[in-house]
């Protein structure tokens, strides 16, 4: 079977589901806001995918993914508002209309180069679409650490921006003093609004790093994960762990950490 025959069989497939009589039930229940979740539990799971190099869940979790966009796609024919086969042509004509130093005779000496026109091409479109603001497309449905980024980058690009790390870790600084004093106010909203401007800052930090925050984070969660799995398995059994005070937890973290530094080298540290 060729690619074309493949994809009209997921086409197929999905009209199958949705058929109003002979249909699934579940699937029939559905509309766009209530499969945008999986949408994103999908690209997430490709990810997760990727970080762990698993090629063959990699290829599954594509899939799932690509059903996400026929899903959408069926659903949107139902109302007469676009098709499949209009999602590809859109796609298609941007990427040509994005690329014009590899379909038409435009140059780029780098990326970075290539990074600065795709995002003049962009502006262009937003202006076309009568955008009044360069945030007025940042996706309010992204993760918000993500979304932090996108917009700083935004602004960025007519000069809001401080440039460098260095003002930022100073900015982080006087965040932290600030969540000190809105704890000893005892006001939640402070305390909520000073904590969102603390990682506020620590995205702008990552992004000036040129460090993905949110892939500095799911490290840090697997590490965490992984020295509490052994400091579990070190206590013996829940039990004694439940019985351990704060101190004594600690100490078998502090020799859980050592063993991991130890044997996977000072960056896992």
């Amino acid at each position: 079977m060729n690619n074309n025959n493949r994809i009209q069989n997921l086409l197929d497939i999905m009209a199958q589901l949705r058929d109003p009589e002979t249909g699934c039930p579940w699937d029939l229940e559905q509309d766009f806001s209530t499969i945008a979740p999986y949408t994103i539990e999908e690209a997430y799971e490709v990810a997760d995918a990727i970080q762990h190099g698993q090629m063959d869940e990699l290829k599954d979790e594509l899939g799932d993914l690509l059903f996400q966009v026929v899903f959408h796609a069926r659903m949107a024919a139902e109302i007469d508002a676009f098709e499949f086969g209009d999602i590809v042509a859109a796609v298609c004509d941007k990427m040509i209309r994005r690329h014009p130093h590899v379909f038409a005779d435009g140059a780029v000496g780098d990326a970075a180069e290539q990074t600065e026109a795709w995002e003049h091409a962009k502006a262009k479109e937003r202006e076309a679409r009568g955008a009044q603001s360069l945030l007025d497309d940042v996706p309010r449905g992204m993760a918000e650490l993500q979304r932090a980024v996108k917009l700083q980058k935004r602004a960025a690009r007519v000069g809001f921006d401080w440039g460098s790390p260095e003002p930022v870790l100073d900015k982080f600084t006087e965040e932290a003093l600030e969540i000190r004093e809105a704890m000893e106010s005892g006001n939640i909203e402070e305390m909520e609004d000073e904590v969102g401007d603390l990682l506020f800052v620590v995205a702008n930090l990552a992004r000036q790093l040129k460090i993905d925050p949110a892939k500095a984070l799911r490290r840090a969660n697997a590490k965490f994960e992984l020295r509490f799995r052994a400091v579990e398995d070190a206590a013996g059994s829940r039990e004694a762990l439940d019985s351990m005070d704060l101190d004594e937890m600690e100490t078998l973290w502090q020799q859980v950490k050592l063993h991991h530094a130890k044997n996977h080298g000072k960056e896992n540290a």
